[in-house]
């Protein structure tokens, strides 16, 4: 039986994560981590545990820093488990490591409690979706899309400021009268639309792209 870590700062996501976990005769304990911090400490706790982890939301500053903490604790399991992850970034961690499997959170509830069953006994998954961008060699030889005004919307590129320079999905409602699921669906939309991962990746794009510049950036 395997303890489970979920690593998700969305309280829908981690209900649902919880209760599809709760019915699996393999696992022995339920954890959750909000962020880094908490990740590291439950992993410092619980080594051998399976990280059910939504890397795009956890800011990590790339794959590489994930893959030195999968070196540090390397007993643990990792299920990726997020909306959309970019081609590059996939190849890279699941080359790196058999530790490392991936399904998203579109893919079929038969395809989400196969790889939680996975995971619990140390094999690898990959869903369909994946597995077809794998095998499709459909990757670019640049890290972002050609920078154009009209690949994001108004109020997307004005999120995109607000997230560069600092400021939470809670901050930027709060600033703008909107509710936390309407700036959180446009934060997705974003790293959809450029194939960022995290905040350092979508940070970059927007002082490249001129959304944000560098005197505003160490205000």
């Amino acid at each position: 039986m395997r303890e489970f870590i979920i690593a998700d700062n969305q309280d829908i996501t981690k209900a649902g994560m919880m209760f599809l976990l709760s019915k699996q005769k393999e696992t022995a304990l339920l954890l959750d981590a909000g962020n880094k911090a908490e990740l590291l400490q439950q992993l410092c706790l619980h080594p051998e545990a399976v990280v059910i982890l939504d890397y795009a939301l956890f800011d990590f500053t790339g794959a590489d820093e994930l893959i030195v903490l999968h070196e540090r604790f390397k007993q643990a399991d990792w299920l990726l488990f997020s909306d959309e992850l970019s081609i590059n970034f996939l190849r890279q961690i699941l080359f790196s490591s058999m530790a490392f499997g991936v399904v998203l959170k579109d893919s079929s509830r038969e395809e989400i409690l196969t790889a939680l069953q996975c995971a619990s006994r140390k094999e690898r998954f990959i869903c369909n979706h994946v597995s077809n961008l794998l095998l499709s060699g459909n990757t670019s030889s640049s890290p972002h899309p050609a920078i154009k005004d009209e690949l994001l919307t108004p109020a997307e590129r004005y999120v995109l400021k607000k997230i560069a320079l600092g400021e939470t999905t809670k901050e930027i409602a709060a600033e703008r009268n909107l509710s936390f699921h309407t700036v959180n669906s446009h934060r997705k939309n974003i790293f959809r639309k450029l194939g960022v991962n995290n905040v350092h990746e979508a940070t970059k794009y927007a002082m490249k792209a001129g959304i944000v510049d560098l005197v505003e950036y160490y205000i």
